[in-house]
């Protein structure tokens, strides 16, 4: 019983090979992420609430990237597993198509409709702050932080690639370059240090920008440095030609990850306005607390993604029963770990929370905000690891009704009704939501052991 839950040595030193890479990129991410937000926060809450409402928007377009690069990734693993490096060429354009359309349309979107996007997280209540402020703000950071969604986009669709074929260090090594040139042009740039302009929120979208492309460029020299090794680089671009049963199967299987991630994203920033129908310290509390449980959210997070490769492989070399058997140890290893963060992140809450340079409201509530999500941690694991396990076997219908279905049938209609209906405070629904995770635990326990994934789709 015990074999069946635990692995032996050369599982984990396997297992760690291609989760450490991810999470020491996630962690640095993160790290610097919150570290944005205590530099921004200095500057004052409108501040602070304004770039997260920005931030929370563009987490839309992120996620819908992240979604439909996702889709077609299935395939990029699966081709490798099989060594085929001509299909590995078809996913990458499919890959460009995708990200193309994508950014492509929310440019337009976020050029146009910015005042409309922003408006709705900003409601008059007793304690909301300066609103006019907030929003001045907020259009301020998103007219320069647009220029950087192009090279976040060609940069994910390099670094997808690398770690669905092996190779999970060098996306975390051109990440960890990006993440320092963030954190350092930050702190010049909003603060006017070392001879630069003092420019609050501009200069924190500045650096940004600044980190999307650095990523991008490492990636690219990368990668064409090292086209001997990898060889599916070669001729990759020079049409985008994808054979038409390929680019249907692709569509059927990827699309519904894209359309996933479009609503699990939009159901996100749902909840989010829900949040914010409490004033903008509820938005401030609600960006401190997210900065700080993503930073402890990345080990069970990189454990998923490194589900969905090493599940992935084994697939698409016909090997079902080892698939199967990787699965279930990595998802104990997944649990195990997300306990032992959660008691950390509880008893370490208080001291980061104070950190923060905000109103004391905000800091009150992302403390008990953040204690709340350390309970819910290990239902995260395990949903999260459910996920990723249904997607590595072609799952996305299932996918698609487990992640967003219950988010937008569930969680989202709860935030409203209890603001609305009931009259509830935050501090009642806050917690009421996250632990709705219950109902994805549980349906994604009985897809597992039904194992409705466990299929070879190349």
């Amino acid at each position: 019983m015990r074999r069946k839950y635990i692995g032996d040595r050369s599982f984990y030193k396997m297992a760690l090979t291609v989760a450490m890479p991810i999470m020491l990129q996630n962690f640095i991410t993160n790290l610097v992420s919150m570290l944005d937000n205590l530099m921004v926060g200095a500057l004052g809450t409108e501040q602070m609430s304004g770039v997260s409402i920005v931030n929370q928007i563009l987490f839309v377009f992120n996620l819908c990237i992240f979604g439909g690069l996702s889709g077609i990734g299935i395939f990029t693993s699966q081709f490798y597993g099989k060594n085929d490096d001509e299909g590995i060429r078809y996913t990458l354009r499919m890959k460009l198509i995708i990200a193309v359309l994508i950014t492509a349309a929310a440019m337009l979107l976020f050029t146009f409709y910015d005042d409309f996007f922003i408006n709705l997280f900003l409601h008059e209540v007793d304690d909301s702050g300066d609103i006019a402020l907030t929003l001045s703000f907020a259009k301020e950071y998103f007219r320069v932080i647009l220029a950087g969604l192009v090279p976040f986009a060609l940069s994910q669709i390099l670094a997808s690639t690398l770690r669905e074929t092996g190779n999970t260090f060098t996306p975390m090594t051109a990440g960890l370059a990006a993440v320092v040139i963030n954190g350092v042009f930050n702190y010049l740039l909003i603060f006017g240090k070392a001879g630069f302009p003092e420019l609050g929120v501009t200069g924190a979208a500045i650096a940004t920008v600044m980190s999307r492309f650095a990523e991008f460029v490492i990636q690219a020299c990368y990668i064409f440095v090292k086209r001997a090794k990898y060889t599916y680089i070669n001729g990759a671009f020079r049409s985008l030609k994808v054979p038409g049963k390929l680019f249907v199967s692709i569509l059927a299987k990827g699309m519904p990850l894209l359309v996933n991630e479009l609503l699990w994203s939009g159901g996100m920033t749902a909840l989010s306005v829900a949040y914010s129908l409490h004033g903008i310290s509820v938005v401030a509390a609600i960006s401190i607390a997210t900065s700080v449980i993503n930073l402890f959210n990345i080990a069970f997070l990189s454990l998923g993604s490194s589900i969905g490769i090493i599940a992935g492989k084994s697939l698409g070399a016909g090997r079902h029963e080892e698939a199967v058997d990787n699965v279930r140890k990595m998802i104990a290893l997944s649990l195990s770990v997300s306990v032992c963060v959660g008691v950390a992140l509880y008893f370490t809450s208080g001291a980061i929370v104070n950190l923060f340079k905000t109103g004391e409201e905000s800091k009150r509530l992302a403390l008990y905000f953040i204690r709340v999500c350390s309970f819910v941690m290990p239902l995260n694991a395990f949903s999260n690891a459910s996920y990723f396990t249904l997607r590595s076997g072609g799952k996305t219908i299932i996918t698609f009704a487990f992640d967003s279905g219950i988010l937008w049938l569930v969680s989202v209609p709860l935030a409203f009704s209890l603001y609305y209906v009931a009259g509830l405070p935050v501090k009642v629904i806050f917690p009421v939501i996250q632990f709705a995770e219950i109902i994805k635990v549980i349906v994604g326990f009985i897809l597992l052991r039904k194992r409705v994934w466990v299929k070879t789709i190349v």
